[in-house]
């Protein structure tokens, strides 16, 4: 099977905003590269994208779904497609890339309820950034997905 005739794997993002606009940002540990990313993983079967969504982050920031208000959902799902030299090789060479619906969420939490260092830790560490440096601090095949998302969800932030 060629790479082009690969599913999509289907997952969940989410943009979580604090009260000054601000966006949380993860550095993700199985990576030596200083790429940061939001908080997104897979929807498991017989879960609905926001119940993934809500999952995702409480596994990946440790903050629970009362810490947060959901804001808005993206129109359409976003794709993005794996380099050649990670094709074959992330989630078992089953995907081509990720189908993903994103979730704009307030985070109404302090920054003392985030906690990375979850069971399965994925980020070693995370800080707040501006919407306009998103784009900036992605790996380079996922930029064009991070900028859809925030066009999308600017007026919202």
């Amino acid at each position: 099977m060629s790479d082009e005739n690969l599913p999509y794997r289907p997952c969940a993002g989410v943009m979580l905003a604090n009260r000054d606009g601000r966006i949380f940002v993860g550095q993700r540990l199985d990576s030596s590269s200083e790429a940061w990313q939001m908080p997104q993983g897979g929807i498991d079967p017989g879960e609905d994208a926001e119940e993934a969504a809500i999952r995702e982050l409480g596994e990946e920031t440790g903050v629970h779904g009362g810490l947060v208000e959901i804001i808005a959902r993206s129109k359409t799902e976003h794709f993005y497609d794996l380099p050649d030299h990670l094709m074959g090789k992330m989630w078992g060479g089953k995907y081509r890339g990720q189908r993903q619906f994103w979730f704009l969420m307030r985070f109404m939490g302090e920054d003392s309820d985030v906690n990375i260092a979850t069971k399965h830790q994925e980020f070693r560490s995370w800080r707040w950034a501006e919407l306009d440096e998103l784009e900036k601090l992605i790996v380079p095949f996922k930029r064009q997905l991070y900028r859809a998302v925030v066009e999308e969800f600017r007026p919202l932030v």
